[in-house]
């Protein structure tokens, strides 16, 4: 076999588990995306005995639940706060400890596909999610004015997408990045993204849009979502807006380092309570 008939062959082989793998990208990338976990989990197993599980009725037909716990006050603040890609609510539960010693209510939506809920996660599917929380927040009468959007990493986009659809108190960010495929193009810089992804989560394009007040909180040593797309986003926001970096924190550990703190202090003064 002559070296250009081999070297063919080997650019062959090479050309086919390329596409061996862009194909299994595709198929499995919301897998990648999503990590789910798929048991219900239990309040007071949880350690939060306070919360009350309320049902939520997405615009597409699915019954899902969320965890909630009134405000100290009636007027307090009312956090609804869209989690990450991976576990479930019942990891969150030491937030919601943490939002009552501050005096905050919350509610926590489970998503589709997540916690023993029905359907499969999707951007779509997530942000009806998000908007039927949202409805529900307001039909337990808690107004814009006292009602603060948290979105933790992936559930950034959903609350930035909220933000450009209704009024809100505040939005808080912790983790956020600018968009599904910047991210993907990190990980996979050998892959065209744009052609084959199908979750985009944009949220660089949108953040110019939200009016509220907006607190990005980012760790220093986040190996996820790279410091600089949390500063790319303050710097995209139109309205009032602070960064909070921890220097010591990663991406998981914001609230070990002071995260609900820094947002209650940023709350207290872009709303003048």
């Amino acid at each position: 076999m002559s070296l250009v008939r081999m070297a063919l062959n080997l650019l062959l082989g090479a050309l086919a588990l390329y596409v061996v793998l862009l194909v299994g990208l595709y198929a499995l990338q919301r897998r990648i995306i999503f990590l789910p976990d798929r048991t219900r989990p239990d309040p007071v197993a949880a350690g939060v005995p306070e919360v009350r599980v309320v049902p939520i009725a997405t615009a597409d037909g699915l019954t899902l639940y969320a965890w909630t716990v009134p405000p100290a006050v009636p007027d307090g603040f009312v956090v609804l706060y869209l989690h990450g890609n991976g576990g479930n609510v019942g990891n969150r539960a030491g937030r919601i400890q943490r939002f009552m010693a501050a005096g905050w209510g919350v509610l926590m939506p489970e998503y589709r596909g997540y916690g023993g809920n029905p359907g499969s996660p999707s951007e779509a599917g997530l942000l009806e999610d998000a908007r039927a929380a949202f409805a529900t927040l307001r039909r337990m009468g808690v107004p814009p004015a006292r009602t603060l959007l948290w979105g933790e990493s992936l559930g950034t986009a959903l609350a930035v997408r909220l933000a450009t659809e209704a009024d809100v108190a505040a939005v808080l960010l912790e983790s956020p990045y600018t968009s599904m495929a910047d991210l993907a193009r990190l990980r996979y810089p050998f892959v065209p993204v744009d052609r084959l992804l199908k979750d985009r989560f944009e949220s660089l394009s949108r953040i110019g849009a939200v009016r509220a007040p907006v607190l990005v909180m980012h760790g220093a040593h986040d190996t996820i979502v790279p410091p600089a797309m949390g500063r790319a986003m303050h710097a995209a926001a139109k309205g009032p807006a602070e960064l909070w970096l921890a220097p010591d924190a990663g991406h998981n550990d914001l609230a070990t380092f002071g995260a609900v703190e820094a947002a209650v202090g940023f709350v207290d003064r872009v709303t003048g309570r």
